[in-house]
């Protein structure tokens, strides 16, 4: 049981979990280019590099069997401080570490440190949330993190990579966010201790919430990794080419909150059904648009939105099935599926590329469209 919060006190609560979020979007895209840049530094080869960043991977693992437990003796607002608590130390810690292999644990435990933030702060804004809602909460969390995840590269052509000063700054920021949950308007709510603590049995709770997250993290990746390109395929300059990812992220931002509206004013699996479909045809019209910077800026902008609403939207028919514990052990698992998501993605992407110049697209349709597929033949409650 729980007591209801006061209106200031949801409005601290959202404040403090929407700084959570962005921390943790921020420590995420700060930490693997920083990490990375230094790696190299040091005169280790991509190999090193690549295994290094896997690590984050395997403390996303170890967390999702743990985190429902854990959350439910230390309780939320403790779970959080000490996710943020450990996250700001680790920062600190890397530049200090006089070799290199000591920076392999201290990933896994960023990685673990990042998950826990990221699913109770997921968990928390569906607690805070009405079912009137819910959709334009989860629009502002997941527009909240785009936004951290675009800052950290910003941040470091701020302050730099070189020495201290940017694991200094991505600690402080970090320590920064924990103010806001230390409030005393900030009432978390109450876990219960979980039943079950196995991923799998959570996966088997909500197939196409993991059918999003694998979908959300394969395309995520494989854009990431091949859009310029394809780009610069089609005739792009690689300057031009590389803010293409930009422009998508920008939609992203700005769109949820319209999709959020649109979440609590008509049917969730119907509004997910229109979104897969509109991504799966604007990515196969991707070709036709490149060939203008007009078009194409505009297309993406657009894309980028819809595309990121399919989650938001998920994650709002999520939050009204899934509360407490059961629903901080179904967003571990989504996790766990995200990783297999990001290792999928560039996987067939880039083999689709090969087959055709115009294979990125057209695996983000295909992929976008099975979704869709999947949704209109699930069950109406998803």
């Amino acid at each position: 049981m729980t007591t209801t919060p006061s209106a200031p006190a949801h409005t601290a609560g959202r404040a403090a979990v929407v700084m959570t979020a962005a921390v943790f979007g921020l420590t995420y895209s700060l930490s693997a280019a920083l990490i990375a840049v230094d790696l190299a530094g040091m005169g280790l080869d991509e190999t090193i590099i690549g295994a290094n960043a896997s690590m984050h991977a395997v403390g996303v693992l170890a967390m999702a069997f743990l985190l429902p437990k854990a959350t439910s003796v230390l309780g939320m607002r403790r779970a959080v401080l000490t996710g943020l608590a450990v996250s700001a130390l680790l920062l600190l810690l890397f530049p200090f570490m006089p070799v290199f292999w000591l920076w392999f644990p201290l990933r896994i435990l960023l990685g673990a440190a990042s998950e826990a933030l990221f699913v109770l702060s997921e968990t928390w804004v569906n607690a805070l949330s009405t079912e009137a809602t819910r959709a334009r909460a989860m629009a502002v969390y997941t527009a909240v993190l785009s936004l951290g995840f675009a800052l950290g590269p910003v941040i470091l052509s701020l302050v730099g990579t070189d020495g201290a000063t940017p694991y200094v700054t991505g600690a402080g920021l970090t320590a920064f966010a924990a103010l806001f949950i230390l409030s005393p308007n900030v009432h978390a709510p109450v876990v219960e201790k979980p039943a079950h603590a196995n991923p799998a049995r959570f996966m088997k709770l909500s197939p196409p919430a993991m059918a999003v997250t694998a979908l959300n993290a394969a395309v995520e990746t494989a854009g990431l990794t091949f859009l310029t390109l394809y780009a610069v395929n089609l005739g792009w300059e690689e300057p031009q080419a590389t803010r293409l990812m930009s422009c998508i992220m920008a939609g992203a931002i700005v769109l949820q909150l319209p999709i959020g509206w649109l979440g609590d004013k008509m049917d969730r699996r119907r509004l997910l059904i229109l979104l897969a479909a509109a991504a799966s045809f604007g990515a196969l019209i991707w070709p036709l648009a490149l060939r203008n910077p007009l078009t194409t800026y505009g297309l993406l902008f657009v894309w980028g939105g819809v595309f990121v609403g399919i989650y938001t939207i998920m994650l709002a028919v999520v939050g009204s099935r899934f509360s407490g514990s059961e629903l901080i052990g179904l967003y571990a698992a989504m996790g766990l599926v995200w990783g297999g998501g990001a290792l999928l993605g560039p996987l067939l992407a880039g083999g689709a590329m090969q087959l055709t110049l115009h294979g990125l697209p057209f695996f983000v349709a295909a992929a976008c469209g099975a979704f869709c597929l999947m949704v209109a033949r699930s069950d109406k409650h998803l």
